[in-house]
C-alpha cells in the first residue's frame, strides 16, 4: 500500500474489523541511519493484512485516529513503538507477546519460538536482518513479513488465557501500560564512549581521537543515510586512535582501511585525528565520567564490603523468588534498583523506606507486593548479623 487513497481504503477497512489490531514494524538497523520503519504490517478480524509504506505514506495520524479505542499487539513492543510514533501511530492500549511469554516463563520469547511453543507453527525464517529501505522490495519479503502478523492475534489470544490461568494477568497489564508511560529515552552523554573496543584506548590524547573520528562518522553517516559502521567500523576508529596517523601514506598502512569503505572519507578521518592532536590538555576526555548509580559490583568487596553483604543477599532472595513464580529475574525487578538499594540502602529499612527505594526506580506494584518483604527481611539479616542466608524469602 503506496497511495493516499489505498491508506483510505485501510482505514476503512480496519475500522469496519473486530478485536486487537495486530502491528509489527521492519527497520533498516545496521544499513541505514537511525531507526525510522520502513515497512508497517496490520492485521485484524474482518480486515485483513495491510502492508503500507512509510516511505510513500508517512503519515499514518489518520489510521491512528481511527483505531485510538483498540488494543494493539506487538511483540517486543518497546522496539516497535519510537519508529511506529515517529509515522504517528501511538497506541493507547497494547498486549506484548514477547512480554506476555517472559512473564509465563517461556524459555525463548522470540516470535518464532513462541509461535511454535504455543501454537505449533513454524515462521518462515531468512530475511529478518535484510535492508528493508531496498525499493522496490522483493515479492519474497513482503510474504516474510506479512507472516509476523499472521498469527500474532492468536498467539494473543493464547497468551492472554495462560496469563489468566497463571494468576499473571494483572503483572501483563501493569507491565503494558509501563511500557506505554515510559518516556523516550534522553540522547546518551558521550555516546562515542559506546565505541567497541575502546577498553583498548590507554591515554587521553588517543580517546580524543576516538571522540573526534566518532563524531566526524556520525555526521557523514546522518547526511548519506547509512548505518554509522558501514561508514567507518569501530575496529577502525580504535586503529586510528593508536596510531594517530598524520598523512594519507601512514593511514592506508592501517589494516582497517584498506578496503574501499573506510578509505573514502580518507580526508576527513585525518582531519579528526588533526583536531584531537591540537586540542589542549584541557579539552582532552577523562578515562571515564562520573555515575549516578554504584560502581560495577565486582568492586564492592573492597570498596565496601558491607554493601557486598547486601547485594549478595538481595540477589539470593529475588533469585528464589523468581524460581518461585518461573518469572526471569530481570522481569521481577530491575537488576539496577536492587544494586543501588543495596549500595545506598534508606536511613532506616522498612516496607515503606524500600517500597518507596524501589518504586523510584520505576517498580510495578505487583513487583513490589513479591519482593519488598522479603529484600527487608534480607537486608535486616545483614545489618544485625551479618549473615547472608536466612530462611524463606
Amino acid at each position: 500500500m503506496r497511495t493516499a487513497d489505498e491508506l483510505k481504503r485501510v482505514v476503512a477497512a480496519f475500522v469496519a474489523g473486530n478485536g486487537p489490531v495486530a502491528v509489527d514494524a521492519e527497520r533498516a538497523s545496521g544499513y541505514r541511519y537511525g531507526q525510522r520503519a520502513y515497512l508497517v504490517q496490520l492485521r485484524r478480524h474482518g480486515a485483513g493484512t495491510a502492508l503500507i509504506d512509510p516511505i510513500d505514506c508517512p503519515d499514518l495520524s489518520a489510521l491512528d485516529a481511527a483505531l485510538a479505542d483498540s488494543e494493539m499487539v506487538l511483540h517486543a513492543a518497546n522496539q516497535d513503538l519510537p519508529c511506529l510514533a515517529e509515522l504517528g501511530l501511538r497506541p493507547r492500549r497494547v498486549f506484548d507477546t514477547e512480554l506476555a511469554g517472559r512473564l509465563l516463563g517461556y524459555p525463548k520469547v522470540g516470535l518464532g519460538s513462541i509461535v511454535e511453543a504455543v501454537l505449533g507453527f513454524t515462521l518462515e525464517k531468512g530475511h529478518s536482518a535484510a535492508d528493508w529501505s531496498t525499493r522496490p522490495l522483493p515479492e519474497g519479503w513482503l510474504r516474510y513479513a506479512a507472516l509476523d502478523v499472521e498469527l500474532l492475534i492468536e498467539l494473543r489470544d493464547a497468551l492472554h488465557g495462560e496469563l489468566i490461568r497463571a494468576g499473571k494477568l494483572g503483572w501483563a497489564e501493569q507491565e503494558f501500560a509501563a511500557i506505554l508511560a515510559t518516556p523516550p529515552k534522553p540522547p546518551r552523554t558521550d555516546p562515542w564512549r559506546r565505541t567497541s573496543g575502546l577498553h583498548r584506548v590507554r591515554n587521553r590524547r588517543s580517546l580524543a581521537v576516538v571522540r573526534e573520528v566518532w563524531e566526524t562518522r556520525d555526521r557523514i553517516a546522518r547526511d548519506r543515510d547509512l548505518s554509522p559502521g558501514r561508514v567507518l567500523p569501530d575496529a577502525a576508529i580504535v586503529e586510528l586512535a593508536l596510531a594517530m596517523p598524520r598523512a594519507p601514506a601512514e593511514l592506508n598502512e592501517l589494516s582497517s582501511f584498506r578496503a574501499r569503505g573506510p578509505r573514502r572519507h580518507l580526508s576527513a578521518w585525518l582531519r579528526a585525528v588533526a583536531k584531537a592532536r591540537g586540542l589542549p590538555d584541557s579539552a582532552l576526555p577523562e578515562h571515564s565520567v562520573p555515575s549516578d548509580g554504584p560502581p560495577p559490583a565486582h568492586r564492592w568487596a573492597e570498596r565496601d564490603p558491607e554493601a557486598a553483604k547486601r547485594l549478595t543477599a538481595a540477589r539470593a532472595v529475588v533469585a528464589a523468588l523468581a524460581d518461585e513464580h518461573n518469572v526471569p529475574t530481570e522481569n521481577l525487578v530491575q537488576p539496577d534498583s536492587v544494586r543501588r538499594l543495596a549500595w545506598s540502602p534508606p536511613a532506616e529499612i522498612t516496607m515503606e523506606t524500600v517500597t518507596a527505594a524501589l518504586r523510584s526506580a520505576g517498580a510495578r506494584d505487583w513487583q513490589l507486593d513479591l519482593v519488598v518483604l522479603p529484600l527487608v527481611k534480607a537486608l535486616h539479616r545483614v545489618e544485625t548479623t551479618g549473615d547472608l542466608a536466612g530462611g524463606d524469602p
